[in-house]
This record gives structure tokens, C-alpha cells and sequence, in this order.
């Protein structure tokens, strides 16, 4: 087994093109998908780490609620591997290469209320649509392919999002983590006793 961890870029730089479009604009979609890969990878990780560590009132709805988000969240994954493939290079799916190259951290929340969990999940959704939604405008002249594919994620991720969200949200729309800026923080905001976080 080597112990070289592979590139967090993709791991080839396109060895050929798909028609009408230039070889040097597959491999930059496919470095933008590499980190999409990464990010839907962690994504489905922390979700399933979620149902496993859920606790409270509220448990079995939470608890059934994640498992089809993880196998949808999987599924988008093998989705922008395949589409790294299609246009030339070798998509990277080892967890040191994740982790290597991620700009983010592990998911902060262990064994904890469905409540707090769901405010720590606002902010992780938050952020994997926010760069969803970059590379989407990124790839709107080179790629409308890519574009296609990362909006229909788009919009099952926005989903997803909404089912957390509603469970910080009272009948006036406010949401209980609102301004929060971390996972924990946002745990908190949303009832979590500060000594579970």
C-alpha cells in the first residue's frame, strides 16, 4: 500500500476533451467538480454521522428524515465523479486527499439533541449550497453541462435545507440560528445546553 496521499486536485489534468469543448476548460470544470466531490463526500459523512448520534424528543424524525438524504447525497457524489471522468480526468475519492484539501472542518457535534444537531446542519447546508451555487455561475459559458447537473443538485440540497430549517423556524419565520457563525454556536442558538456541544 503507498503512502503517498493522492493530489486533492484531480488526479489527472485531462488527458482528452469532450467534443466542443477545449481540453484546458475540462480541467478546470473538473478541478471546480473535484471540490464539489469533496464537499458532497463530507456531506453525506456528517449526515449519516448525524443519524447515528441523534438524540431527544424529536429522534425518529430526525433519525428517518437523514437516511434518504444520505443515499440522495451519495448519489450526487458518484454524479460529479462520473462528470470529472467525462471530461477527462481522474476524480479523487481517498479521505486523505478530503481532508487534505478541504476548507473546512469536521463536523463539531457528537452525540447531541435533534434540535442542536439541526442547528449545526443549517450552517454545513448553508455553506455546501453557497459554493454549489459558485460553481454553478462559474460554469455557465465553459460548461452548461456541469451548470445542469449542479443545478439539479441544487435544488435537492435546497430541499434538504428546508427540512432542517424548519425545525428552527417559528410561525413568524425567524430562525433560531440566526447570526450564528459556527456549528456550535448555532447548536446552542437552537437549545442545545453549552456543556453537549
Amino acid at each position: 500500500m503507498s503512502t503517498e496521499t493522492p493530489t486533492a486536485k484531480t488526479g489527472g489534468t485531462g488527458h482528452y476533451a469532450v467534443p466542443g469543448m477545449a481540453e484546458g476548460d475540462g480541467a478546470k470544470v473538473a478541478g471546480m467538480l473535484q471540490d464539489r466531490l469533496n464537499a458532497l463526500t463530507d456531506l453525506h459523512l456528517t449526515l449519516k454521522h448525524v443519524h447515528w448520534n441523534v438524540v431527544g424528543p424529536n429522534f425518529i424524525a430526525v433519525h428517518q428524515m437523514l437516511d434518504p438524504q444520505v443515499d440522495a447525497v451519495r448519489e450526487m457524489a458518484d454524479e460529479v465523479a462520473e462528470r470529472i471522468a467525462t471530461l477527462g480526468s481522474s476524480p479523487v475519492g481517498v479521505p486523505g486527499a478530503l481532508v487534505a484539501s478541504r476548507s473546512w472542518n469536521d463536523y463539531h457535534l457528537g452525540r447531541a439533541g435533534a434540535i442542536e444537531h439541526m442547528g449545526a446542519l443549517d450552517l454545513v447546508f448553508a455553506g455546501v449550497i453557497a459554493d454549489h451555487r459558485k460553481v454553478i455561475e462559474a460554469t455557465e459559458e465553459i460548461d452548461p453541462v456541469t451548470e445542469d447537473l449542479l443545478v439539479d443538485q441544487s435544488g435537492q440540497l435546497e430541499k434538504f435545507h428546508w427540512f432542517v430549517r424548519a425545525h428552527l423556524e417559528n410561525s413568524a419565520g425567524e430562525l433560531s440560528t440566526a447570526g450564528a457563525t459556527s456549528e456550535k454556536q448555532a447548536a446552542r442558538q437552537a437549545g442545545a445546553d453549552g456543556e453537549t456541544v
